[in-house]
């Protein structure tokens, strides 16, 4: 049995889960999410969320842990939320925001106007002698992470002098350049 899927998802207060139809719904104060589940049984009883299998198939077992870890996600974001921060490395690089737009000067000729979707929250931090920091925050841990991949794809770090626009504690391997 998969040692995650195995394990309770534990309801706190003032979130509601509805099962209906094969899809799971979870009401928070941040939100509302829905995710679709197939070929697993899922049972809600006092506060306690259980996720069985019908059969000893792999994609079931796959799938058992996988659903149980995509709810115990929904649950976590429209509680607290997921927050990701990200840095930008370089002489001249900024990030402005004007509501759900972020504009990122990055070193190209032009600047980036990034159009986020309403579920998302971005917040710049620009400190004088610091580099610019943005913050993406959702109560969705899927979108957050997709919004914050495409940022950081517009200038990924390079390896030489470790420019570009990396996630604030990423550790970076760093090359030696040329040896004269």
């Amino acid at each position: 049995m998969s040692r995650i899927g195995k394990s309770p998802v534990t309801i706190p207060e003032g979130v509601t889960v509805d099962h209906k139809d094969g899809v799971v719904t979870v009401k928070g104060k941040l939100g509302e999410l829905k995710q679709e589940i197939r070929d697993i049984d899922v049972k809600i009883e006092d506060n306690v969320i259980t996720f069985e299998r019908s059969s000893e198939k792999s994609d079931q077992k796959a799938k058992h842990g996988l659903y149980r870890a995509l709810v115990n996600n929904m649950i976590e974001g429209v509680t607290n939320g997921y927050t990701k921060s990200l840095e930008l490395v370089g002489v001249g690089y900024r990030a402005t925001n004007q509501g759900n737009k972020l504009d990122l000067a990055v070193g190209y000729s032009h600047n980036i106007v990034l159009d986020l979707a309403p579920e998302v929250k971005v917040e710049t931090i620009s400190e004088k002698g610091k580099n610019p920091i943005v913050k993406v925050t959702s109560h969705d841990k899927q979108l957050v992470g997709q919004v914050a991949a495409k940022i950081r794809s517009f200038r990924a770090p390079e390896p030489y002098k470790g420019k570009g626009i990396k996630f604030v504690g990423e550790q970076l391997r760093r090359k030696a350049g040329k040896s004269a």
